[in-house]
C-alpha cells in the first residue's frame, strides 16, 4: 500500500552507505529494509530541503507527507494494526539515518513515533489486567488508524519549565476528571510541532480530591489541536533545530474525552519506572548528526562537495590526523549507543541503565564535539550557510540541553547510582 522513495527521487544520487551495516550489526532483512527506506528517503528528499526549514524556522510538513506515503509515520505501529511493527532498536536506527540528513525532521519524527512506540510495543511489556489491556488496544487502534489512513501527526510536548520533565515532581498541567473525560489546564514550553501537529500527546497529572499531586497519577492524553481552549503562543527564533517550531502550548479548560488516553491510568508511571530507555529516544537524531559531520569532512577533503570546485585537501598530515580523531570519536558514539538501544527492555539491570545514561551523554556531547572538529578541519568555508556543516553544528549543540536526560542529569545519575545501591543512605 505504501511505497518507498520513488525512482525519480533517487535519479542521479549516489546513495550513502548505511551507518550500521546490516551484516556487521546483525540486523535481519526486515529491519534493514525499513532502515534503508528511511535513509534513501532522507538523502533524496529531506537533505535538499533542510536548509529551508532552518533558514525560515518552519516545520518540515513536506517531509511528513513523504513519510506518510512511505509508511514511516506508522513505523512502530503494531503489524496487527497495519503498521510496520518496528521495535525500539529498529526505530532508533531508522531515526539516526534521518537525522543524518535533516536534524529537525528526525527530532520531530521522534515525538510523533513515541506516541506509537510508547502505546504500542513498550506498553505491551507492562502490567495490565485483561479489561485494561482490551480497553487500551481498542483506544490505540483509533489513534493508529488516523496516522495510517489520514497521515495524522502526533506531537509529544513534555517540558514545563520545572522539574517535572526530569521526573522530579508531578506535571503541572492538570486533568480534572469530569463525566466522559477530563478538563485539562496547563502549559507546555519548547513544544515541538506546535501549530503543525494534529494531536498533542500531553503528559498531565490527574487531580484527586483531597490528595497532593503525584507522579503516580500521570495521564498520557492525545489532545486534538482543534479542541476549544488549545492555543499556541510565543515566537520561535532559536540557535538550532529551528524547523522543530517548538513554541509554547496553552491548555485552557480543554475537554478531553476518555478515549483520547494513549495509556491507561497508572501505566505511564509504570513505564517511567520500568522502561527507562523510553527517555533516550531523542538520541538517534544526534547520532545521525555526528555521522553527518564526519561525512561532510571526508567529502570536503576529497573535493567531492556538490557545487564546489573539486579541490583536494586530503594530502595534508594535519587533515589526516583530524579525520582519524573524528573516526575514533564517531565509532565510540555509535557503538556505545548501539549497545544501549539494542538492550532496551522492561526491567533492565543496573548496568544497562548506567550504560543508557553513558550512551546518552556520549551522543549528546560527542555530536557537537565532532561538528566543532569538522569546522576546524575544513576551515572557514565550512561556516558558510550555503553548506550544511554550520547548521549541523548549531543543531548538535542543542542535544545536551534536552530533557528528560540532559547531559548534566546523566552525569549526576551515573555518579550517584554507581556509588549507591537502591535504598542506601549515608549516616
Amino acid at each position: 500500500m505504501n511505497a518507498p522513495a520513488s525512482k525519480a527521487d533517487l535519479d542521479g544520487i549516489v546513495l550513502d552507505k548505511p551507518m550500521f551495516d546490516p551484516k556487521a550489526y546483525r540486523l535481519d532483512d526486515e529491519q534493514a529494509g525499513l532502515i534503508t527506506k528511511a535513509r534513501e528517503l532522507a538523502q533524496a528528499n529531506f537533505a535538499p530541503r533542510a536548509a529551508k526549514w532552518d533558514r525560515e524556522a518552519i516545520f518540515p510538513m513536506e517531509n511528513y507527507k513523504d513519510m506518510h506515503k512511505a509508511g514511516l509515520l506508522g513505523i512502530s505501529i503494531p503489524k496487527a494494526n497495519g503498521g510496520s511493527g518496528a521495535n525500539y532498536q529498529t526505530y532508533s536506527l531508522a531515526a539516526a539515518e534521518i537525522g543524518r540528513y535533516c536534524g529537525a525532521t528526525a527530532l520531530t519524527w521522534n515525538m510523533h513515533v513515541c506516541s506509537t512506540l510508547w502505546s504500542g510495543p513498550l506498553a505491551d511489556d507492562l502490567d495490565m489486567d485483561e479489561q485494561m489491556r482490551a480497553d487500551h488496544e481498542r483506544r490505540r487502534a483509533v489513534h493508529y488508524k488516523r496516522i495510517l489512513e489520514d497521515g495524522a501527526i502526533y506531537a509529544q510536548p513534555f517540558s514545563e519549565g520545572g522539574a517535572a520533565a526530569a521526573g522530579g515532581v508531578a506535571f503541572g498541567t492538570e486533568a480534572k476528571p469530569v463525566e466522559g473525560g477530563w478538563i485539562v489546564n496547563g502549559k507546555k514550553i519548547f513544544a515541538s510541532l506546535s501549530g503543525s501537529a494534529d494531536y498533542y500527546g500531553v503528559l498531565c497529572t490527574e487531580t484527586v480530591e483531597g490528595e497532593k499531586a503525584s507522579r503516580r497519577n500521570t495521564l498520557y492524553l492525545a489532545i486534538s489541536a482543534k479542541s476549544e481552549g488549545v492555543s499556541v503562543v510565543g515566537d520561535w527564533d532559536p540557535l538550532g533545530m529551528r524547523g522543530t517550531v517548538s513554541r509554547t502550548l496553552i491548555f485552557k479548560d480543554v475537554f478531553v474525552p476518555e478515549d483520547a488516553a494513549l495509556m491507561p491510568r497508572g501505566v505511564y508511571f509504570q513505564a517511567a519506572m520500568r522502561w527507562p530507555h523510553m527517555f533516550m529516544t531523542l538520541s538517534p537524531t544526534y547520532v545521525g548528526l555526528a555521522q553527518a559531520s564526519y561525512d561532510f569532512t571526508v567529502k570536503y577533503l576529497r573535493g567531492e562537495i556538490p557545487g564546489m570546485p573539486p579541490v583536494k585537501r586530503r594530502m595534508y598530515p594535519t587533515k589526516q590526523i583530524a579525520v582519524a580523531q573524528m573516526q575514533v570519536k564517531l565509532e565510540q558514539i555509535k557503538n556505545t549507543w548501539f549497545q544501549a538501544v539494542t538492550e532496551a527492555c522492561a526491567n533492565p539491570s543496573k548496568e544497562q541503565v548506567l550504560r543508557a545514561y553513558a550512551s546518552q551523554y556520549t551522543v549528546m556531547e560527542g555530536a557537537n564535539e565532532l561538528a566543532a572538529l569538522a569546522i576546524r578541519t575544513c576551515g572557514g568555508q565550512s561556516m558558510l550557510k550555503s553548506l550544511p556543516l554550520e547548521r549541523i553544528y548549531r543543531d548538535s549543540r542543542c542535544g545536551a540541553l534536552m530533557l528528560p536526560w540532559t547531559a548534566e542529569l546523566c552525569l549526576d545519575r551515573i555518579g550517584r547510582e554507581a556509588l549507591y545501591e537502591a535504598g542506601e543512605k549515608d549516616e
